[in-house]
């Protein structure tokens, strides 16, 4: 008869081994996954040959095992694994197999590599194809191939190899080290800006196109760059003056800046001034660059009228026809003689202010260069005397048309004073009180006469008959004889 406590020792030691048991049965040997396929699905990969994988290798998804190789067995194209897989584990069915060793004496495994993450996943019965398999080279074979290898390399040779190597590397392991390691930073780099290059090696063909389209340039560029360089071979002693003589040329160039330097910069500024005026006065400056020369070959012409002929002296193709008085200058727009400087007296008295010059009708024939004709330049087809009437909206109005030959030239009929004062320059006090509006001149009549009889109609209505019209008058008449004043007896 047992006792109570042998009898307890009993019971718990068969729970014990039940539950061990069945740990080892289930856990560990996992015998009804193995045996009976309890959450498993089995999937076939097709292999060009068996590669040393084994029944029982491991399967491996993203370097995590996920199941077994059930059966390894030949086929018509080589061999076929089965694999047994974990169906907890969801694989795309979009993936490569590939067959690895664990180490170099063997161990083989199948690691499936997805494609994509999207897409089905792989489900029993699936078969993967054999173009999207891999199974590594025998080992045996690559250790035979680099034996022969080696064989072939004299023994000789071999040691001198070996030995310059250690020659030309030995004591570099530092220089190697950094080498190795910039080697390594760099892929590191390349391969955080994969998409730029890869994008670079892309669209590099369009620019070695076009390099090879300009090869005859290049070839060109190449000719003449050969032909500075003989020319500075043949001109050698002169390069290597100017490079020794250069460096005292610069440092007197500094100098002469240092003692230029607190007048160069006004001297710049002024030139911005005079650069800005050269711009807007372009096309003139243009326009003078292109008529000089004709005007100075003019002047050549003139001047030497009787050169290489027998004449003694020089002289000149002119013809002087002196009008003097026609057209009779222009009094409008400045002082009256009582009031204007002597012309011996150059800084005595002062001027007034404002401006003085010719203001008639800007298309009246007297002074036809005058200063109301200035064109502006910054306002095509607009002329004005001043840059600021130039650029606001003020048109030119003249006092008056200039035919005084007697009274006060500047009599006006448009309320404006002389000198003409700019808007702000006028004197406190004595700005000009606006005059009222004169009385309009007169127009310019013009009447059909009959040049037979020399009858016209005039203004008054009544009929004019001049002696000197007709055909019958004593001296006949021109258009020469219109251009020319009577002749006084």
């Amino acid at each position: 008869m047992l006792s109570r406590r042998t009898r307890i020792q009993l019971v718990v030691f068969a729970a014990v081994s039940l539950i061990a048991g069945t740990i080892m049965f289930f856990a560990y040997m996992q015998v009804p996954t193995v045996f009976f396929g309890v959450d498993r699905y089995s999937v076939t990969v097709q292999l060009p040959q068996a590669g040393g994988l084994y029944p029982g290798g491991n399967v491996t998804y993203r370097g995590v095992e996920i199941g077994r190789v059930q059966t390894v067995r030949l086929n018509q194209t080589g061999a076929e694994a089965v694999l047994q897989l974990d169906s907890d584990v969801h694989v795309p069915a979009d993936l490569d197999a590939q067959v690895h060793s664990v180490s170099a004496v063997g161990e083989q495994y199948v690691e499936l590599l997805p494609r994509t993450a999207k897409g089905p996943s792989l489900k029993d019965g699936d078969v993967i194809a054999l173009d999207r398999t891999y199974v590594p080279p025998d080992i045996n074979s690559l250790l035979e191939a680099t034996n022969r290898g080696l064989s072939a390399i004299p023994r000789d040779n071999l040691k001198t190899v070996v030995d310059e190597g250690y020659s030309a590397f030995g004591g570099v392991g530092p220089d190697l080290s950094r080498l190795v390691k910039g080697t390594t930073d760099l892929a590191i780099d390349a391969r955080k800006n994969l998409d730029a290059l890869t994008t670079l090696i892309d669209q590099s063909k369009p620019l070695l196109d076009s390099q090879t389209r300009s090869s005859d340039s290049v070839q060109a560029w190449a000719a003449h760059l050969a032909t500075i360089t003989s020319q500075l071979r043949n001109n050698d002693s002169a390069v290597a003056g100017i490079l020794q003589r250069g460096g005292p040329a610069a440092d007197q160039g500094r100098q002469l800046i240092d003692r230029l330097n607190p007048t160069l910069p006004i001297v710049l500024a002024n030139l911005v001034s005079v650069g800005q005026v050269g711009v807007t006065y372009r096309d003139n400056l243009e326009g003078l660059l292109v008529e000089l020369p004709q005007g100075a070959a003019d002047i050549q012409a003139v001047g030497v009228a009787n050169r290489n002929t027998k004449q003694d002296y020089l002289g000149a193709y002119l013809s002087f026809n002196l009008n003097l008085g026609w057209p009779p200058a222009c009094t409008t727009g400045f002082l009256p003689p009582q009031q204007q400087r002597d012309a011996s007296y150059e800084d005595y008295p002062e001027p007034p202010k404002g401006d003085f010059y010719c203001r008639i009708p800007q298309d009246s024939m007297l002074n036809v260069r005058g200063a109301r004709n200035y064109p502006c330049e910054t306002r095509p087809g607009k002329r004005a005397p001043t840059v600021k009437m130039c650029e606001s909206d003020q048109a030119y109005v003249p006092l008056n048309d200039g035919w005084n030959w007697k009274g006060d030239p500047n009599a006006t009929y448009t309320g404006q004073g002389v000198p003409q004062y700019r808007p702000g320059e006028e004197p406190p006090g004595q700005a000009p009180p606006p005059l009222p509006p004169g009385p309009p001149p007169p127009p310019i009549a013009a009447f059909q006469y009959d040049p037979a009889t020399g009858m016209y109609v005039g203004p008054d209505g009544h009929t004019y008959t001049p002696a000197e019209l007709g055909r019958g008058a004593a001296k006949e008449q021109s258009w020469q004889s219109m251009l020319m004043p009577p002749t006084r007896k």
